[in-house]
C-alpha cells in the first residue's frame, strides 16, 4: 500500500464510496432481468460469472464479468482522479470487500475475482494485463475458473514487482489473500479432484 496523506476522512468517504460500488450485486440483477431464474438456487449458488454461466446463457456471463470488474476500476479511477493514489488503492480494497460482503445480500457475496481483476487494471493496467493472461491460460489449460483465478492472485504481487509497481504489492498480496480464504470449498475440491469444469452445470 502507498503511504497514506489523504486527511482520514477524505479515506473513509472512499472506502464507503468504494464499498457502495462493489456491493452491487450485477450477476443477481442480470440474470433476474433476463429471465434466467434465481442464481442462488443455481450451482454453486455463487453471484459471480462462474456461475451466471451455469445458467445458459454467455450473454448475461460477459455482462456479469464487465461489470463486477468494471465496479472495482470505477471506484479505483473515481477515487484517483478526486482524490490520490493512496485513495484509490484504498477505494478499490473496499469495492472488493463490497463484492465478497454486500450489506443487501447479508454479507453473502461473490468471490471477488473480475473485481480483483478490473480495480487491479485500474490501478496498474500492465500488471491487470499479466493478471488477466494468467487467468486465462491457467483456465484454458485447466478447463478450471477458479484455479485460474486462484493462479491469478497468487502471481499478481509477483508481476507488480516484475513490472515496476512495487508500491502495489501489499495491496495485491492483501487480495491475493482474501481471493484464497474465499475460494477455500475449491480448494477443497480441486484437492479431491470434484471442482467442477468451465462450462458444467
Amino acid at each position: 500500500m502507498p503511504v497514506f496523506e489523504t486527511a482520514l476522512p477524505i479515506l473513509i468517504l472512499w472506502a464507503v464510496i468504494g464499498y457502495g460500488f462493489g456491493s452491487i450485486p450485477f450477476g443477481l440483477l442480470l440474470t433476474k432481468a433476463m429471465g434466467l431464474g434465481n442464481l442462488r438456487e443455481i450451482g454453486s449458488g455463487n453471484i459471480g460469472t462462474t456461475n451466471v454461466l451455469r445458467t445458459g446463457s454467455k450473454a448475461a456471463a460477459a455482462l456479469t464479468l464487465l461489470l463486477d470488474g468494471g465496479k472495482g476500476a470505477a471506484a479505483v479511477l473515481l477515487a484517483r482522479f478526486l482524490a490520490g493514489e493512496d485513495t484509490a488503492q484504498l477505494a478499490g480494497l473496499a469495492a472488493f470487500i463490497g463484492h465478497c460482503f454486500p450489506i443487501w445480500l447479508k454479507f453473502k457475496g461473490g468471490k471477488g475475482v473480475a473485481t480483483f481483476l478490473g480495480l487491479i487494471l485500474a490501478l496498474a493496467w500492465p500488471v491487470g494485463i499479466a493478471c488477466c493472461a494468467t487467468w486465462l491460460v491457467a483456465a484454458a489449460i485447466s478447463r478450471i475458473s477458479s484455479l485460474g483465478a486462484l493462479v491469478s492472485a497468487a502471481s499478481s504481487a509477483v508481476w507488480a514487482f516484475l513490472l515496476g509497481f512495487s508500491s502495489l504489492m501489499s495491496l495485491a498480496i492483501i487480495l491475493a489473500l482474501m481471493v484464497f480464504l474465499r475460494h477455500k470449498e475449491n480448494i477443497a475440491r480441486l484437492s479431491d479432484g470434484t471442482e467442477p469444469r468451465i462450462g458444467q452445470k
